[in-house]
């Protein structure tokens, strides 16, 4: 998690919503992503979707089998559904979002982790300053 939480930092010094992730095979980082929905302009730049993307091109393989992901905020609907297409077997997230119903899904698990909340708030903080 502390691997997906520098990736939210990244995401927060570009002004995105600080959303980081890594998947994880073999006990090695095989792809990395954070958030860049307002710097590519894009609907789909989520951490995760970005993830999933890296990881299958370093497998070589659509299939993410064996893979676990570790995400700082629990996914949205359309992460969950890209994560489920991927196959990937087990996802942890860091902090949850109130604004999401959590979905009978069986693959995610609450790793509480108060930094992963915490840069959240700080960004939404920083947001509504401005």
């Amino acid at each position: 998690m502390r691997e997906a939480l520098k990736e939210a930092k990244k995401a927060f010094e570009k002004n995105e919503v600080p959303v980081g992730a890594v998947i994880v095979k073999d006990s090695k980082i095989i792809a990395r992503g954070h958030n860049l929905r307002e710097t590519k302009q894009d609907a789909l730049s989520h951490a995760e979707i970005i993830c999933i993307h890296r990881a299958c091109k370093k497998l070589a393989n659509w299939r993410l089998e064996g893979c676990t992901m570790y995400v700082t905020l629990y996914p949205c609907e359309m992460c969950i559904g890209a994560i489920k297409q991927s196959r990937i077997n087990m996802v942890y997230y860091g902090a949850k979002d109130d604004k999401i119903e959590s979905y009978d899904d069986n693959i995610t698990t609450y790793y509480e982790n108060k930094e992963c909340s915490e840069i959240l708030k700080d960004f939404f903080k920083k947001l509504r300053r401005k």
